[in-house]
C-alpha cells in the first residue's frame, strides 16, 4: 500500500518548498530561542488555564495536575514551532522572488548554521546553574 493509495485525488509536494521553509524556521527559531522559549511559556500558561476550566472540582483537579501540566509543556513546545514556519514561508518565498530559488536553500542554510553557532556562544556566556 502506497502513500497515494490512502486519499481519493492526488496531490504534489515540492521538497525543495519544504526544505528552504523548514531551513529558514529552524534558522529563525535558534537566532530568537529566547522568543521561542517566550512562546512556549505563554502557550503551557494558555493551556494549564484551558484546561483548568474543564474541571468542576478542585479535589479532581489536583489528583493528575502534574500529568497534565507535563503534557501541556510538551504541547506547548511542540505548537511553538508554527509561528517560526510561518515567518520561514515568508522568508522563503520572499528570498525566491527577490534572488531565485536556489538562493533560498543556500542563505537558509548559512543562516542555520550561523544561528546555531550564535546559539551555542550565547549558552556558553550565560551563568550555569551550578555555579
Amino acid at each position: 500500500m502506497k502513500f497515494t493509495d490512502l486519499f481519493p485525488f492526488s496531490f504534489s509536494i515540492d521538497p525543495m518548498a519544504v526544505s528552504g521553509v523548514l531551513l529558514w524556521a529552524l534558522a529563525l527559531y535558534l537566532a530568537f530561542s529566547p522568543l521561542s522559549d517566550w512562546v512556549i511559556e505563554q502557550l503551557t500558561r494558555w493551556f494549564n488555564f484551558a484546561e483548568r476550566s474543564l474541571y468542576i472540582s478542585q479535589e479532581e483537579f489536583e489528583k493528575t495536575r502534574q500529568g497534565r501540566e507535563s503534557q501541556n509543556a510538551f504541547w506547548a513546545s511542540m505548537f511553538s514551532v508554527l509561528p517560526f514556519i510561518v515567518l520561514g514561508t515568508l522568508i522563503h518565498y520572499g528570498v525566491i522572488w527577490g534572488l531565485g530559488g536556489s538562493w533560498s536553500i543556500s542563505l537558509g542554510l548559512l543562516f542555520a548554521v550561523g544561528s546555531g553557532v550564535y546559539e551555542l556562544g550565547r549558552r556558553d556566556s550565560q551563568p550555569s546553574d551550578s555555579e
